[in-house]
């Protein structure tokens, strides 16, 4: 319905008589409506892999206690944008209702979208998770030497952010790709459970791990996860009392274990 990129003509400050063609990423005004009647805002996305996004925010937002509460997923195009219509079950519907009676605007799906207040780690809830499954430090690098050849939309563009999966020898078997890092993520999740549930492994993010992303892949039952770039305070916090195992700045000649390290095995 939409492209994912464009060209775009460009100079350089050093050469202004030359002009290059840059393929910039597209983003798209998505609505999203639940049983058709409810709207509960626009995110700002890229345009592909809708259907695995509507299940994961929804999963991670807890619209939804599981994915059996969701009946249908749509898309159509509308004006200039794209309208995402959920259908999901009356009780989940009129709890979303009573949550967040108003729409809002918003640039991605944040983890805490709708909230009054940004909860602390001590207060969102959220279950510690059973041991296992165990990984070694050759699986984590071979993940994250993997990475950039997954990246199909990055490798054109040079400026979105993934979300993959990886079995647990590191070798990845799916990723998701997006403007916004909390919808990459949102869809990787949406496509896991899609598939069979979360198999086994790791997940493998290109972005920061910040405090929203860890309330995300906690809900959604993630025991290990792999930041190429840094974690904040209040995700190692939170990443800890769940319990889950965290390597961050991670790059392929070096990872650094934030928490969790009792799942690594040699």
């Amino acid at each position: 319905m939409f492209p994912l990129f464009h060209q775009v003509p460009v100079t350089r400050l050093d050469q202004p008589e030359r002009v290059f063609e840059l393929n910039i990423a597209d983003e798209v005004p998505v609505r999203l409506v639940f049983n058709g009647m409810f709207s509960h805002g626009i995110m700002m996305m890229t345009p592909d892999g809708l259907e695995d996004f509507a299940y994961g925010y929804c999963l991670t937002e807890q619209i939804v206690g599981s994915i059996g509460q969701i009946r249908s997923v749509m898309v159509s195009r509308e004006d200039d944008g794209l309208l995402l219509d959920i259908s999901i079950t009356g009780a989940a519907l009129s709890a979303l209702i009573r949550r967040s009676p108003r729409a809002r605007t918003g640039h991605s799906s944040c983890g805490i979208c709708g909230s009054d207040e940004v909860p602390s780690p001590e207060g969102v809830g959220v279950a510690p998770l059973g041991a296992g499954p165990f990984i070694s430090a050759d699986a984590v690098r071979r993940a994250l030497g993997e990475l950039g050849e997954w990246q199909a939309l990055n490798a054109v563009t040079r400026m979105v952010h993934a979300a993959a999966w990886a079995d647990c020898t590191g070798r990845i078997r799916m990723i998701r790709e997006d403007v916004g890092r909390h919808n990459a993520l949102d869809k990787l999740i949406g496509a896991r459970v899609r598939d069979g549930g979360m198999q086994a492994g790791l997940c493998v993010l290109t972005s920061r791990y910040s405090y929203e992303m860890a309330l995300k892949t906690l809900r959604a039952g993630i025991a290990i996860v792999v930041a190429v770039s840094a974690p904040t305070y209040r995700a190692c916090r939170l990443a800890r009392m769940g319990k889950q195992t965290l390597i961050a700045i991670a790059r392929r000649d070096g990872q650094m274990l934030f928490c969790g390290g009792e799942r690594l095995v040699t």
